[in-house]
């Protein structure tokens, strides 16, 4: 066999070789998954909220009372709904022959503005300076419906209060009116006035619209003014 021969069977064994190691070694294809698949309208679905969710939730109206203290005015605008006592709002609602909400009695624990979540009050912390105190507790009845004519005397200063006033002394004085004018006695609210309070206001339209009161003895207006 001439070596021209020779060299032709050696490629055509080389490529008969190649080709079967070739199909030994090639990867098998992917069979289909014969278990069905899901479509988009086997998913799952989760649950739908319960048509009922909402009703625990506080039946207020859609604007919410608002207390509105300035000068020498207060008063809350709005409807009052009581939602039931609740946690650190557990006190007694005071309703008025109509059955709106005039008062509420403070029940040890109590919070403001959990009170003012079961009134429908926008934001209650204001409920103690109208009420004249800086803090609230067991039993002090909270007075909800102020009368827009009648004065309301201010808390922590009077309105023409200079700068450095000593504001913890008139505190007191108006806090220990304030007690007085729950207790219904309108002597000591007198001697408070004559003895303490009236030194500290320089507005003389102001002394005596508030002397005025204190002369007449008005115990609900003295109570709004001061309680």
């Amino acid at each position: 066999m001439s070596s021209t021969a020779k060299l032709t069977a050696t490629l055509v064994a080389f490529v008969f070789v190649a080709t079967a190691l070739a199909g030994c070694t090639a990867a098998t294809p992917p069979q289909a998954d014969p278990s069905p698949k899901p479509t988009a309208s086997h998913a799952p679905k989760p649950n739908a909220t319960p048509a009922s969710a909402e009703t625990d939730a506080d039946a207020c109206p859609h604007f919410r009372a608002k207390i509105h203290i300035g000068g020498m005015s207060a008063s809350i605008r709005g409807t009052l709904v009581d939602n039931g006592a609740r946690g650190l709002a557990a006190g007694t609602v005071g309703l008025d022959d109509e059955g709106n909400i005039v008062s509420y009695t403070v029940a040890p624990g109590d919070a403001l503005d959990a009170i003012g979540a079961r009134l429908c009050i926008e934001y209650a912390y204001p409920l103690a300076e109208l009420n004249h105190t800086r803090t609230i507790h067991p039993d002090q009845v909270l007075r909800l419906n102020p009368d827009p004519e009648v004065p309301w005397v201010p808390y922590y200063n009077p309105v023409d209060a200079a700068a450095g006033f000593q504001q913890i002394p008139y505190q007191q004085a108006i806090e220990a009116m304030a007690a007085a004018g729950d207790a219904g006695d309108v002597d000591t609210m007198r001697a408070i006035w004559t003895d303490e309070l009236s030194g500290m206001f320089t507005d003389q339209a102001v002394i005596d619209m508030i002397q005025q009161a204190i002369d007449t003895g008005d115990i609900d207006v003295l109570s709004q003014m001061f309680s």
